[in-house]
This record gives structure tokens, C-alpha cells and sequence, in this order.
């Protein structure tokens, strides 16, 4: 269990990240068009996971902004932004956003993610939720970075995980 921080209060996960050099844990999320589809759906490219509470949250918004900014200028990579937000309201973040170069995966059919990945909140006001994370995959799924934010409000390091990605 790793030990992070909401407005300034003690917060539990269900784990820790993967480690770096492991196998990332397979997966199955629902995509805007309610598919779901696990790693095998972007086998050969290099994957950020941008986990985030939910895209409701102006950090949150940001961190996807920022994200969708990298991906505009590095199309090897696949951003995948993972909340608890419905698909519907996912498409319509991104619509209203202008965000084309992200891909939101919501946790609606599999909240396992979330314990499988370490992030899932177990106590608190947003307990069921995923904590603010980044993880970072090369081409055959092996983690590389990852980054459990500190304080979930705060955004993740960008500079570290965008040079985790350039450095595969």
C-alpha cells in the first residue's frame, strides 16, 4: 500500500505501481465507442498511462491538455488516459476540448485496473478511485516509469515522463 495525499490529508492505495522492468498487467477498458480493449490493441507503440480521478478536475483537465500537446508531435506514442469518468463524458471532455490526440479509456466495465495497477484509493472522500499516476510502456508492454503524484491534486512530472518515452 503506498501513502499519498488529498488536500493536504492521508490517503491510502490498494498497492504500488508495477516495477520498472516488469511486465505491465494486462487490461480491458471501455473506449468512447464502449469497445473494450486491452494492451494488445496498441502492440508495437510506445504507451503512456495518464490515470487520473476523473477528467472532471481542472488537474486532471491539464495533465490530459499537456499530454494531448506531446502526442500531437510524437504520433509512435499512444496517450491513454485512464479515469472513472463514463465514456460519454470522456468523448465530450475531449469534443469541448479540441483533444484529438489522446485516447480516454473509462474503467466502467473493469474497475480492476485500478487494484491490478496499485492506484485504487481505499480510504478517504474519493475512495473508489483511481490516485493521480503515470506509467509509462515501451513497444512490448515492459514499464519503464512510473510516477505515483504525491498529492492528487498536483500535476505529474512532465519532463520525467515525457524523457522516460524519448528514451526507449
Amino acid at each position: 500500500m503506498a501513502k499519498v495525499t488529498f488536500m493536504g490529508h492521508p490517503v491510502t492505495t490498494n498497492g504500488d505501481l508495477p516495477n520498472v522492468g516488469s511486465k505491465a498487467p494486462a487490461f480491458l477498458l471501455t473506449t468512447k465507442d464502449l469497445e473494450d480493449v486491452g494492451l494488445g490493441n496498441y502492440v508495437g507503440k510506445k504507451k503512456l498511462l495518464n490515470i487520473v480521478p476523473s477528467l472532471d478536475t481542472p488537474t486532471c483537465a491539464i495533465s490530459t491538455r499537456k499530454f494531448n500537446e506531446y502526442a500531437k508531435e510524437h504520433p509512435e506514442t499512444m496517450i491513454l488516459v485512464v479515469s472513472a469518468d463514463l465514456p460519454f463524458a470522456q468523448s465530450r471532455f475531449c469534443q469541448d476540448e479540441s483533444l484529438e490526440n489522446v485516447v480516454t479509456l473509462a474503467l466502467m466495465h473493469t474497475p480492476r485496473f485500478t487494484s491490478d495497477y496499485g492506484v485504487a484509493i481505499i480510504d478517504g472522500p474519493l475512495k473508489g478511485l483511481a490516485a493521480r499516476a503515470i506509467v509509462v510502456l515501451d513497444e512490448n508492454d515492459t514499464v519503464r516509469y512510473t510516477e505515483l503524484v504525491p498529492e492528487i491534486g498536483d500535476e505529474p512530472n512532465y519532463e520525467l515522463a515525457m524523457a522516460a518515452l524519448e528514451s526507449i
